[in-house]
């Protein structure tokens, strides 16, 4: 039985997943800089290069190697400009199950690209992985992440109380955590029926191919 991803990219109309690349630091160290990633993602602060070095050269290709997840570039067709970053976590190759998130550059959001960027990683989980379940968990004031599972078909199953952390500025500007509940949503094959054609009538790719 297959235990890790394999080395792959994955292709829309206007992206391209791939593995990060040295050539990501800077653009990838500005991104994780955002303050927005900041306040939803437990990320050092601050990120260094050094930082993102380390995470292309040895956390990314360890955890493909366990088996554990994969971390994705998604960058722009055209212009190969970094657009985010998809990251699948906690894996469970007997149930044949994911934890899907998803990091947007600050120039990049409103554009539909998180949601086409993990749309097309489930394509390609459920149709060339034979994954059964997809999961992402969101937190409860995260409204532009709540709705790019929602555009992809995901179903809100429940809420984590108190399971996440976040953080706000604090009145020094500095940054000070907090608690917050987590939502969790899944999403199964028969669930993305229709997705991909309800967001080319919005405007967003419905092609996704991998190799």
């Amino acid at each position: 039985m297959t235990t890790t991803f394999p080395d792959i990219s994955i292709n829309t109309d206007r992206l391209v997943l791939r593995a990060l690349e040295e050539a990501d630091i800077p653009a990838l160290t500005e991104m994780m800089n955002d303050e927005l990633v900041v306040a939803w993602i437990p990320v050092p602060q601050p990120f260094t290069e050094a930082t993102a070095r380390a995470w292309i050269a040895e956390q990314a290709p360890a955890e493909r190697a366990s088996g554990r997840g994969i971390d994705l570039a998604v960058t722009e067709f055209l212009t190969q400009r970094l657009v985010g970053v998809v990251r699948l976590a906690g894996t469970d190759w007997r149930v044949r199950s994911t934890e899907l998130s998803y990091i947007v550059a600050p120039w990049a959001r409103g554009e539909g690209y998180a949601s086409e960027a993990a749309l097309a990683t489930a394509q390609w989980l459920f149709g060339a992985q034979g994954f059964q379940r997809l999961e992402l968990r969101t937190a409860a004031d995260n409204t532009a992440s709540q709705q790019v599972a929602q555009k992809i078909g995901c179903i809100s199953e429940g809420v984590l109380r108190d399971a996440c952390i976040a953080r706000a500025r604090t009145e020094d500007g500095g940054w000070t955590e907090l608690r917050t509940d987590f939502i969790v949503w899944g999403l199964l094959p028969e669930d993305l029926d229709g997705v991909a054609d309800q967001m080319a009538e919005a405007g967003y790719s419905s092609s996704t191919d991998w190799s």
